[in-house]
């Protein structure tokens, strides 16, 4: 297992940093073009979410744990009271599931936090 950790300022212009970074890991991985680009898409909505929370002047984390067969892609950014994270029943809750696979957010200690995590499908 592989960890890498970036820190991009809590803005939406730094966001296709993160994209590119999404593409060049889940390629190690030897994901499809599909599931590459559903991934880059969950990171970039997940982020975005939390971007609008953000507190200002903050910088948003991401951590990639990079596995034998997945990828996992955790996202988080200072807040300053409750965030508006996507609750379960939520259309972007659904888009976020479909395109990742497995999707948790949790807000505590200041910081909300989003994290997908995409499984490589099996070749057949």
């Amino acid at each position: 297992m592989d960890i890498v950790v970036l820190r991009v300022p809590a803005d939406g212009a730094y966001l296709s940093v993160l994209r590119t970074a999404t593409a060049g890991l889940a390629a190690r991985l030897q994901f499809t073009l599909d599931e590459i680009e559903d991934l880059r898409i969950a990171v970039d909505e997940a982020c975005a979410m939390l971007v609008a929370d953000a507190l200002p002047g903050t910088d948003l984390s991401c951590r990639f744990t990079v596995e034998e067969d997945a990828l996992t892609v955790a996202v988080s950014v200072p807040v300053d009271g409750a965030p508006r994270l996507p609750g379960t029943q939520t259309f972007a809750w659904k888009v976020l599931t479909a395109l990742a696979g497995e999707v948790h957010a949790e807000h505590e200690s200041g910081h909300a936090a989003i994290r997908l995590t995409k499984r490589r499908r099996e070749a057949h």
